[in-house]
C-alpha cells in the first residue's frame, strides 16, 4: 500500500534555512530596500520579548521590506534561486529518501513554514504532488507580503497533516522533520522521523516513539 511521505523543507531537505538566503538575494537585487529594514525593529523587539510569534515577525519582515515589488521581479529571482539551492543546498540523504519514496509509488507531500514565493517551485522541481506552505498576499501584480495563511509551524502543521489525511484517506503517513516544533505532527504519523535533531529534540522524540536519523 503506498504511503503519504510528508517532508519538512528547511533543515530536513535543505541544509539550512531558505528564507534568509532568499530574502538576502532580493536585498542585493534591490539594495535601496535595505533602508526599510529598521521598520521591522518594533516587531522584532516584540518577538524577542515573547509578545508576538514567528508568523507575525515573518509577515512584518516581508511586508515592510519587500512590499510593492512586482511579481515579475520576484519570479525572476525565484527562477535563479531555486536551481542554485537544488544544486548545492540539499542533503544527499534527503534526495535519496525522496527518490526511494518515488520508486515505491508513495505520494510525496511537502509541508513548510517557508513562504509560497519559492516553496512551490522547489516542491515541483523535486516531484512533490502536495505542497503546503505559508502564503503571502498580493494586490494585482504587486506584493503586499502580509500572510494569507497561518504560519505553517507547530500546531498548524498538525492541522495540515489532518487535512492531508482527509484528502488521501486510507494512506499511512511517514513524516520527516528536523525541529522540536515538528514533533507535534511527527508523533501523529504512523512513522515519524526526526532528522538531525538537537539533543533535546532527540530525547523527546525517543519518548514520543519518533525515530531519529542523521542525514548528510
Amino acid at each position: 500500500m503506498p504511503l503519504l511521505a510528508l517532508f519538512d523543507l528547511d533543515g530536513t531537505i535543505t541544509r539550512h534555512n531558505t528564507l534568509a538566503p532568499y530574502t538576502l538575494g532580493l536585498l542585493l537585487r534591490h539594495p535601496l530596500r535595505i533602508l526599510r529594514l529598521p521598520r521591522v525593529l518594533p516587531v522584532l523587539v516584540r518577538f524577542a520579548l515573547g509578545r508576538c510569534d514567528h508568523g507575525e515577525l515573518k509577515s512584518a519582515y516581508i511586508h515592510k521590506t519587500f512590499g510593492g515589488l512586482e511579481r515579475r521581479e520576484l519570479d525572476e529571482w525565484t527562477a535563479h534561486f531555486v536551481p542554485r539551492l537544488l544544486k548545492r543546498g540539499l542533503f544527499g540523504d534527503a534526495r535519496a529518501a525522496i527518490e526511494r519514496h518515488r520508486r515505491n509509488g508513495d505520494r510525496l507531500a511537502l509541508l513548510s513554514a517557508s513562504i509560497d514565493l519559492y516553496v512551490p517551485a522547489i516542491g515541483r522541481a523535486l516531484g512533490f504532488k502536495d505542497i503546503e506552505c505559508t502564503g503571502v498576499a498580493w494586490e494585482g501584480p504587486r506584493l503586499i507580503g502580509t500572510l494569507t495563511t497561518a504560519n505553517r509551524r507547530g500546531a498548524e502543521k498538525v492541522r495540515c497533516l489532518e487535512a492531508l489525511r482527509a484528502r488521501h484517506p486510507g494512506m499511512d503517513v511517514i513524516a520527516y522533520g528536523n525541529a522540536a516544533s515538528d514533533l507535534a505532527h511527527l508523533r501523529l504519523a504512523e512513522h515519524g522521523v526526526l532528522v538531525n535533531g538537537s539533543r533535546n529534540a532527540m530525547r523527546q522524540a525517543a519518548l514520543d516513539g519518533v525515530s531519529c536519523v542523521i542525514w548528510r
